[in-house]
Order: structure tokens, then sequence, then C-alpha cells
């Protein structure tokens, strides 16, 4: 993987990988440069297997203004002359909701850092992650319906998830913004900061938590939170005994407790690295 531009990725001896939105001169805005190295970024991640947990924070004023406007008017051509053409818009949104799903199967938790506006598809990306955590000057905003458009990279799948849906919809009908402060009282965010500094080490404190715990115990509670969440009680519940059929370690089990009684850090086998079939060939 060459070196990013748009991002900045870095990792601590505590197995956590720390992802920068590394553009405030243009508002971490997104166009087919972001999409392509978050993309590689987020595989690399997933089939390395040595990041516990991900955090994804900013530069600048704002976590991010969301798609870069004159994307649309350039290097992206959104023809709706014809069948073909609207076809192709189908396939090019297939193609960059994609991007935005890795982080949400991604193999390890994702942790979002939000400072100032997280505007447009910066609302997709956020509400992929497993947890947010926002300044008190932090803002989300469903901007395509400002510009003439429908939310189509996640936003509208995956915000009714996660906060009443009646405030989806005001959201998503008007444009307006919503407040750190009322964000948190819907549980779109965990907790809010007075700093961005402040956030920023919550947010790698709390992946330092989750770093510190068996990471297959942690892939199997990611995997079966994600499947509950659409799907209804007594299928999650059968899922869950395959899950656990399937991964329960008692090595695991006995390691967390005498690392507990011991007052130390656990020693824990890292998730395998993945290999691509085709890679074989």
């Amino acid at each position: 993987m060459n070196t990013p531009t748009c991002f900045f990725l870095s990792s601590t001896e505590d197995h956590v990988a720390h992802l920068v939105l590394n553009r405030p001169e243009a508002m971490n805005t997104m166009h087919p440069t972001f999409w392509r190295e978050l993309d590689e970024v987020l595989t690399k991640l997933h089939t390395e297997g040595t990041a516990r947990a991900l955090v994804i924070s900013s530069t600048g004023r704002h976590f991010s203004a969301g798609m870069a406007l004159e994307t649309f008017s350039g290097a992206i051509a959104m023809d709706d002359q014809s069948p073909e053409g609207r076809a192709a818009i189908f396939d090019l949104l297939t193609d960059m909701q994609a991007t935005f799903t890795k982080i949400e199967a991604l193999r390890i938790p994702v942790i979002c850092a939000i400072q100032g506006g997280c505007i447009g598809g910066a609302v997709d990306m956020v509400t992929a992650a497993c947890i947010r955590y926002a300044t008190a000057d932090a803002f989300f905003c469903i901007q395509e319906i400002n510009i003439g458009m429908v939310a189509d990279v996640g936003t509208l799948q995956r915000l009714p998830k996660l906060i009443p849906f009646a405030v989806v919809k005001e959201m998503a009908y008007t444009g307006r913004r919503l407040p750190a402060a009322r964000a948190l009282a819907y549980g779109l965010v965990n907790e809010v900061f007075d700093t961005a500094e402040a956030m920023l080490a919550a947010a790698l404190q709390c992946a330092k938590e989750i770093a510190s715990k068996p990471p297959i115990a942690i892939w199997g509670t990611k995997q079966a939170v994600s499947y509950a969440r659409d799907h209804s009680v007594e299928d999650s519940l059968r899922q869950m005994g395959w899950l656990q059929g399937a991964i329960w370690s008692n090595a695991h089990v006995r390691e967390s407790i005498m690392a507990m009684k011991e007052k130390r850090a656990g020693s824990f086998t890292p998730l395998s690295a993945l290999q691509s079939f085709k890679a074989l060939c």
C-alpha cells in the first residue's frame, strides 16, 4: 500500500491503530483519492490482524465536510440521460457504500472521535463505527437534502438503528444540524468532551482497554452484536450458540482471570492474518 495522502496511519504498543484524516485545509472532504486510500487502509487492517482496535480522528476545525462537491462535476460522471447511465449510478454507489461497510465489518472495533462538523458523507462514515465520541462544538448534518439529493452511502440505513426514527426524519428532511448535546441525549455519541484533546485521549484509552481483551472474544462480540441488530432475538440466540461453540477458549478464560488476580496485562493470541485466495493462485 502506498503512503496515504488523505490520512495518517499509526499504531501504538497497545495494539491500537490510529487513522487520522489530515487534510484540514480542505475540511477533510471526500474525493476519489479519499475513498481509494480509506478502502486500502481498512483492507490492510482487516487482513493483517495485528491491530485490536481502531480509532478514527481528524484534524482542523471540522471532522469532515463530507463529499467534495467538485467530484461530481469532474472526476465522476453521473449520467441521468439513459437507462445505462442510471444503472452505472447504482453500481458506482454500491462501490462507495462497500468502503464504509468495511468499517462496520472490520474484524476489530472502530471508535470515531468527532470535532466540529460531521457533515454529509461524514455521517455515513461515523454511523458505520462502533463507538462515537464528540466535542461540545460537534454537530451532525445530513447535508445531502440541502444540495437536492438523497443521502445514499449509509446514513439513512444505519442512523435509524442508532437514534429515534422521528429524529432521523427531521434531520433527513430539513438538513438541520444535530448538536453534540442532543446527539448525546439520543445515544448517537457515547460521551461529549470540552476539548478535542480530551476527546482523543478518551478514545485512545477506550481502544487500549478493548485491545487488552482476547482478540477472538472481541471479534465474536462484534459479530454477535452486529447480527442481533438486524435479526430477531430467537435467531440471534441461535447464532450465538454456533458462534460460542466455534470460538470458546478455556485458555483465554483462565488467562483473563489470572491477569485480573495478578493485576497484569493478559497475554492473548492475535487474530490470524488473512490471505486472499486469489493471491494464492
